[in-house]
């Protein structure tokens, strides 16, 4: 198990929904495989959510793996693109796997979409060794963060904690939800409603493909349309969650005559004129009353990633450990196969050199031997010991020359180019 990882991301925490959107593939599958045909790419892998977009390559050496990845967002701005080495990468998975990268501190269905990725990388034929044991601890990281800590525990988004204020006051089973934009609140909020039951969702946005993006990501029924179709949709809602960016109302209290609907409001400016609070069969509740509901839930995951940190921390390190005495091990395997190798012939050469000059008894074949085995082993002893100690030093380059230097799959040749022969001894 050889290589190096080397990643990118596009995501939330840097980049605009609009350039996440633009460098997350179409077709992750076709994507990651188009990655692999590379020149010098081993593995790849590609994670791309609503959130972020990344893609994981590992090759022999790192300038291959940063050369293979560099137009992976040619449209994202410079400042949005992030760039992982080889311990960066395995470190950045352990914490997105672990909700620590997510827009919702903890959220679990990032470990569901790390394990597709993996799971479909595996299908495509572009997942080996080196992504698979790094895929797997963060996915094990993941799992023990939410087992061990509260890190998931009790609702800390305003756009799901807008759904639970709205469940408390409306029956959303089987209910049409409507949701007022499609930026972070409003897709928080289109998650949680399709974990609450409903039965349709209408998300409007001003921009009405950054609408059709949010109404894809959920699994409910859901159907995207402009801010001017708002008004009408929610005359046909039982919930809504408004959270634009827009300087004035987008719904305001004629527009929600004669609705039934509880309406959260989570936009600064408001999105509902909060008028539309006297009309009969409308509630509306603005962020006031939601921030009350999530701050002592924030706290509590903050206090649970601390731990969450240090448990990625003690993974990380261990991870680490084992790929480096992994790739100093098969350099080490590969000296010793072609020292092996190279010693069975010379051995055999100089018996029969010596069988030709007088019968050679058994104990003297087995002097011969054994003095061919003591120099093999004396003379490998110090590589050894260097190359071990270059895997506890991260000399990837001293490990990797090795590698290439004691290929176990390439013969040794004699001066003419005979693989099954030695150099004859200068005077014979």
């Amino acid at each position: 198990m050889t290589g190096v990882i080397t990643g990118v991301s596009v995501s939330h925490s840097l980049a605009t929904v609009e350039e996440v959107e633009s460098a997350a593939p179409e077709d992750p599958s076709a994507a990651a495989q188009r990655l692999a045909a590379r020149s010098g790419v081993d593995e790849s892998v590609v994670l791309a959510t609503c959130n972020r977009a990344e893609a994981y390559v590992v090759t022999d050496d790192g300038a291959d793996g940063r050369e293979a990845l560099a137009d992976f967002a040619p449209e994202v701005r410079e400042g949005a693109v992030t760039q992982f080495d080889h311990e960066g990468s395995i470190r950045h998975l352990m914490r997105v796997a672990s909700g620590l990268e997510s827009l919702v501190l903890g959220e679990d269905q990032i470990i569901g979409q790390v394990k597709a990725a993996m799971e479909r990388a595996r299908e495509d034929g572009t997942l080996g060794p080196v992504l698979e044991e790094a895929l797997l601890k963060a996915v094990h990281v993941g799992e023990r963060a939410r087992t061990e800590t509260a890190i998931n525990e009790g609702t800390v988004s305003m756009g799901s904690a807008a759904v639970e204020l709205a469940a408390r006051e409306a029956d959303l089973d089987d209910a049409t939800a409507l949701v007022l934009g499609a930026g972070e609140m409003g897709t928080l909020a289109a998650r949680a409603f399709d974990g609450a039951g409903v039965d349709r969702l209408v998300v409007a946005n001003r921009t009405v493909t950054n609408a059709e993006h949010v109404a894809q990501d959920v699994g409910v029924d859901a159907e995207a349309v402009g801010l001017h179709d708002a008004p009408a949709a929610a005359k046909e809602a039982s919930v809504v969650v408004a959270a634009t960016g827009a300087d004035d109302a987008v719904l305001d209290a004629d527009d929600l005559d004669g609705a039934d609907a509880v309406c959260v409001d989570i936009a600064r400016p408001r999105d509902i004129d909060p008028a539309a609070d006297a009309l009969d069969g409308v509630v509306v509740h603005d962020i006031d009353d939601l921030e009350r509901v999530t701050e002592r839930a924030h706290e509590q995951r903050r206090t649970a990633a601390r731990r969450v940190e240090a448990m990625i921390d003690d993974e990380h390190d261990r991870l680490l450990s084992s790929l480096k005495r992994a790739r100093a091990d098969e350099a080490i395997r590969g000296m010793y196969e072609g020292a092996e190798r190279m010693k069975a012939r010379e051995l055999d050469r100089a018996l029969t050199k010596l069988e030709a000059q007088g019968e050679l008894t058994e104990e003297q074949r087995e002097t011969v031997e054994a003095l061919a085995d003591s120099l093999v082993s004396q003379l490998l002893a110090p590589p050894t010991k260097s190359l071990r100690e270059a895997a506890g030093e991260d000399d990837w380059n001293t490990i990797q020359t090795a590698m290439e230097l004691f290929d176990p799959t390439t013969d040794v040749v004699d001066a003419e180019g005979a693989p099954d022969a030695a150099e004859e001894p200068a005077g014979e």
